[in-house]
């Protein structure tokens, strides 16, 4: 992905450098893809920002108080930055086409743990979507954890895919599909439940191809190729054939990889971020 050069996000905030302290939550609203990408990185070609990365998760981590950033670290920082830079140019002008308002969210990198409007969190819990404050929290370590555990490669355009489905999430609450799912899972049953949490990732999925779609002039070869890849490898099938050598559909949360790779592809192929109805295909 070609990203050096271009405009850095204003919503963009580091605190890698900070001590951060509070109690690990769970639920609060938090939209996070902790099994999106368990094996999301699988190839690239853009070795320098994952050097960069690996270099940065190989520090030692700092004791209470601030501690300077390395070059390595700045380099990561400023990547994601400028992802999240070119999904708010994609949805500012798809908003607008359609006569609304995009409020751009933030996006925090820590270390550890943090407290955010949905709770506490930590690196396990994965990068996550916090509605109530309309915040993307991401701890760098966790992609470390996913390398040494699950053996997870790539390139940089894997992060990208993972902070663009992050703000498929956000996408997805200024158009009150959070609220109304949300209030659709308290009513039903835990399987049919699940049906509804399902169309909610998938739709994250859409959004993200949708991205991916207005940043084609940016993509390096083999860019989509791995963003689909990744789709197919995380599906609930998938893993839970992975994990325990067998599936069970009725809980499968994110969907299958078949379904996945669809989503995806079918936003990256339209552009139309409204065409991307999952639900009614999902539950009827």
């Amino acid at each position: 992905m070609k990203w050096e050069g271009r405009r850095k996000s204003d919503n963009f905030e580091d605190r890698r450098g900070m001590s951060t302290t509070g109690k690990i939550a769970t639920g609060g609203g938090a939209i996070g893809i902790i099994f999106l990408i368990i094996q999301l990185f699988l190839g690239g070609d853009n070795q320098q920002i994952v050097q960069a990365l690996e270099n940065q998760l190989n520090q030692p981590s700092a004791a209470d108080g601030q501690k300077q950033l390395t070059p390595e670290e700045k380099k990561v920082g400023d990547f994601v930055s400028t992802v999240l830079a070119s999904t708010e140019d994609v949805w500012q002008k798809l908003f607008q086409q359609k006569g609304m308002t995009y409020r751009e969210p933030k996006l925090i990198l820590f270390n550890e743990v943090i407290q955010s409007a949905c709770g506490g969190a930590s690196g396990s819990t994965g990068p996550f979507y916090c509605p109530g404050d309309e915040t993307l929290y991401m701890d760098m370590s966790f992609f470390n954890t996913l390398r040494d555990r699950f053996g997870a490669k790539g390139g940089d355009f894997a992060i990208a895919y993972v902070i663009a489905h992050e703000v498929g999430h956000h996408v997805q609450h200024q158009l009150g599909v959070l609220n109304k799912t949300q209030n659709m899972r308290q009513q039903l049953r835990e399987a049919q439940a699940n049906r509804v949490q399902v169309a909610t990732e998938l739709q994250a999925d859409f959004f993200a191809g949708v991205w991916a779609h207005y940043e084609q002039k940016y993509l390096d070869q083999g860019d989509v190729e791995e963003a689909i890849n990744a789709a197919a490898a995380v599906g609930d099938d998938n893993i839970q054939n992975s994990t325990q050598g067998y599936t069970r559909p009725e809980t499968y949360t994110h969907g299958t990889s078949q379904q996945r790779m669809e989503w995806f592809t079918r936003g990256f192929k339209t552009g139309d971020f409204m065409s991307g109805d999952t639900f009614k295909e999902i539950l009827n």
